[in-house]
């Protein structure tokens, strides 16, 4: 690999990890005055809409069987884990959410050897490992795994995180020489459809001149914006570029960027919480290594 495609996939890598790391505050600030399905479908649906002046050009480009794979593609990547990590934050630390999402390179693997036949070598398998320790670490780190009381929120995190990994396994297996731009506009523009619809089922609040609804709202929108349009090009960019495993373990720095938040936040952040991050970074520069 040349050295300035490692630089970039780095930088990728890194400006994944900021927007995503940073989608797990803004979806703690959108349940503050809209229910999830309306912070999720608020979501969807500005990332359709920021995407729809390329849309028409994108569908033209794109035939019957890849439009397919990449309306599949949204749900899976977007549209179906918007709704769950919602719902699920209702219940749950925005910053153990967020680590939880950690899960994602591990459901790539299993996913891609099992039904892909992806290869995968032990050194791949050993970083990506290295990185699940440091996570699970991490997660007992947290005050808020030992108050846990709804369990049934942790897994609908875990099955978004399935659905990420299926979807990086089918980016990488029937999408990957079409232009990321076109899938991300095909994906999320056809996801927005259901989500109108949904947003008119459960109703929308009148919009007021409230600092709390408005920010509340402002957040959902930047959610779509940046959280999932912007984010959808540049992972998918990612996955042509490093690989499913690679692009996958964008995840293990997510807990990072949380960690900054908290900082920021003046949230309590101790020394095995930054030993932990450290175990997490290494079995993501093994994993790479490995390639």
């Amino acid at each position: 690999m040349k050295a300035g495609s490692v630089w970039l996939n780095w930088l990728l890598f890194a400006s994944l990890a900021v927007i995503w790391g940073s989608s797990f505050i803004l979806m703690k600030l959108g349940i503050r005055h809209l229910t999830p399905v309306q912070v999720a479908s608020v979501r969807i649906i500005a990332s359709g809409i920021i995407l729809l002046p390329v849309a028409y050009r994108a569908f033209s480009r794109l035939n019957y069987t890849q439009q397919g794979f990449a309306l599949l593609s949204g749900l899976l990547g977007s549209f179906f884990p918007a709704y769950l990590f919602c719902m699920a934050e209702t219940k749950m630390d925005s910053a153990l959410a967020g680590i939880l999402n950690a899960l994602t390179p591990v459901f790539v693997i299993l996913i891609g050897v099992f039904f892909y036949r992806l290869p995968v070598s032990w050194q791949k398998l050993s970083g990506v490992a290295i990185a699940l320790a440091g996570s699970v670490l991490l997660l007992f780190a947290q005050s808020g795994f030992s108050g846990m009381e709804h369990p049934l929120y942790a897994g609908m995190i875990v099955l978004a995180t399935l659905c990420y990994g299926w979807n990086v396994n089918l980016v990488k297996k029937h999408l990957n020489h079409v232009n990321a731009l076109d899938v991300v506009a095909v994906a999320l523009v056809g996801c927005s459809v259901p989500a109108v619809l949904i947003l008119m089922y459960v109703g929308f609040p009148a919009i007021v001149v409230d600092q709390g609804f408005l920010g509340s709202l402002s957040a959902a929108a930047v959610l779509g914006i940046a959280g999932t349009a912007l984010a959808s090009v540049l992972f998918y960019r990612l996955i042509r570029s490093a690989g499913v495993v690679f692009a996958s373990m964008v995840t293990y720095a997510i807990p990072v960027v949380a960690m900054v938040w908290g900082l920021i936040f003046r949230e309590s952040v101790g020394w095995m919480a930054v030993g932990c991050l450290f175990i997490i970074l290494t079995g993501v520069y093994l994993a790479n290594r490995a390639r």
